[in-house]
Parts: structure tokens; C-alpha cells; sequence
């Protein structure tokens, strides 16, 4: 069990003895992994020994994850075991896809004693000779400054998205683009791209058509609008309406490749890695995760 004790503003380290105990009354025997230092959970999965575990847990929020995932595809084990989520963290997106939160942990627990994993999808991205790997989303431009300013607050939970969203509002610019989508090409210029594999980017309902084992990626493209419809239209992402606006494009597709003009961070599952250009790509159910 792979555990952040400081997920959810240090809410998990309280709690880590009702979560072992947990674990006990399922029957589950487990070697406790605490992380202490951002990618050190990437270390930990990378130089575990497979053989002897039937699952690994990631226990934590997306950033958790996302470096078990990480983590996980850097091992050299041919043997591949299921992953268990324990959303104990700020934000926990991808739980909400296997219907979890951060308030039902000890489900998320009864969920992986039930041993029962599905094949779900991965996303892959290469840049600048470097491979990472998401399971939730993959966003640049405007969702990548959130990101960042997010980043900064996140003793504020999911709420720290929504100040960041307001806060980088202010200096509203886009972006020169071109997208390749499975063959097809598009010369935009974007507020946004958001890639994604789940409906949810931390408590924004980003793609309402995402399913995490369809073999797809659904890509969400924002282009060009002014501030005040920007601050209009914000309510919409809660909801899902927001790609039924004029200004919004969405595909389902296997392969992205994303050149900009200039530069452009890049924002996987909560996170800050790489920049532009980037190649992506779905791995269809490249790995199983408990799943009730």
C-alpha cells in the first residue's frame, strides 16, 4: 500500500490507523509504503517486487496515482498485478468514475477484498524523449495555469481549482495550435486542450462522454472567447453543458499529437510534466484496477 500521508491536507496521516485497521478486518495482509517527498512513490512502485504482492493500493488523490502509474510501467516485472484506489486525497477524479469519494474510503477497501479487477484504460504521452503515462487527464493551456495556481492552494481542496480558474481568468490569452486527432488535423487557436480518460478533472464535470475502458481518449478543445463568456459559461463545466457551446469541440479518438508555437506546459492528472510537442496515445486496458 502505497500511502501519501499528506493527501487531503494531512487528513490521511490521521487517519492511517482506521485504515489499517480496515485492511485487517478484510483480512488483508499489506506492507505499508509512506511516501515523503513528491515522486517518491514513482521510487517505491519502480523497485517493487511484483511477485510478491497479488495488488498494489494508491492511497492518496490523483497525484498519488498518478505516480503509481508512473511507477508502475517503469517496473521491469513481467508480472502485472491489479491496482486499488483508496481516495483519501484532495482530489480523487478518478474514483468518481468507479464511484468513490474521499468520504467512502472504507467501499473503496471493501471493493479491493472483493478481488475483483477490470481491465481499464491508460493514457501515454512522449515529449522531448521522455514517456509518462496519465490515468485521469492530460490538459494545456488554460486548465495547465490552473493547474499551477491550484497547485499553490491546495489546502483549499477542490475549491482551489475554482479560484484558480477566476484567478487566471484575468489574463485570459490563447494559444496557436495544431492538432493531429487520429489522422485528422486541425490549426486552432485554443483557450484550452484537455485530453482525458475520465469524466472528471477534479470536481468539474470535463467530459461527460469519457468512459474509462471504451479503448478512447475524449478530447475537449476550447477555442477562442472573451472573458465575460469565459465567466458566463463557467457554471456549464459543473453540469456537462458546456460542449454544446459554439466555441467548444469535442472528439473520441486513440492518437493526439499537439504542436504549439510557442511552448506550452503540460498539465497529467493534477500535475505538472513535460511540454509541447507531445505525442498521446490510449492503451486499452493496459492495466486492471479493483472495481466493483
Amino acid at each position: 500500500m502505497i500511502y501519501n500521508p499528506q493527501a487531503g491536507h494531512r487528513r490521511a496521516k490521521k487517519i492511517l490507523p482506521a485504515v489499517e485497521a480496515e485492511f485487517v478486518q478484510h483480512g488483508l495482509d499489506f506492507d505499508l509504503a509512506l511516501t515523503d517527498y513528491p515522486e517518491h512513490a514513482i521510487e517505491k512502485v519502480r523497485e517493487a517486487d511484483f511477485n510478491r504482492y497479488d495488488g498494489i493500493v494508491a492511497a492518496g488523490g490523483d497525484g498519488t496515482l498518478y505516480e503509481v502509474i508512473n511507477g508502475y510501467f517503469q517496473n521491469p516485472s513481467p508480472r502485472r498485478i491489479p491496482i486499488g484506489v483508496l481516495p483519501i486525497g484532495t482530489g480523487n477524479a478518478f474514483a468518481r468514475d468507479l464511484d468513490l469519494d474521499s468520504s467512502r474510503w472504507p467501499e473503496a477497501v471493501a471493493i479491493i477484498a472483493a478481488n475483483q479487477p477490470r481491465k481499464v484504460d491508460v493514457g501515454r504521452f512522449r515529449c522531448h524523449g521522455q514517456t509518462y503515462y496519465f490515468i485521469n487527464i492530460i490538459g494545456l493551456g488554460f486548465v495547465a495555469d490552473v493547474t499551477e495556481t491550484a497547485a499553490k492552494l491546495k489546502r483549499l481542496g477542490n475549491m482551489a481549482y475554482t479560484i484558480g480558474v477566476f484567478h487566471r481568468m484575468i489574463r485570459l490569452k490563447t494559444s496557436r495550435l495544431h492538432i493531429q486527432l487520429d489522422g485528422q488535423t486541425l490549426d486552432r487557436e485554443c483557450i484550452f486542450v484537455e485530453i482525458s480518460n475520465t469524466r472528471y478533472t477534479s470536481n468539474f464535470f470535463i467530459a461527460p462522454e469519457a468512459r474509462i475502458d471504451d479503448g478512447l481518449l475524449d478530447v475537449v478543445v476550447l477555442n477562442r472567447m472573451s472573458r465575460i463568456q469565459l465567466l458566463r459559461s463557467f457554471p456549464k463545466v459543473f453540469t456537462g453543458e458546456h460542449v454544446h457551446l459554439p466555441q467548444v469541440e469535442t472528439y473520441q479518438v486513440r492518437h493526439i499529437r499537439i504542436e504549439a508555437e510557442e511552448p506550452k506546459v503540460l498539465a497529467p492528472d493534477g500535475e505538472l510534466a513535460g511540454i509541447t510537442p507531445v505525442d498521446i496515445e490510449c492503451l486499452s486496458g493496459a492495466v486492471e484496477v479493483f472495481w466493483k
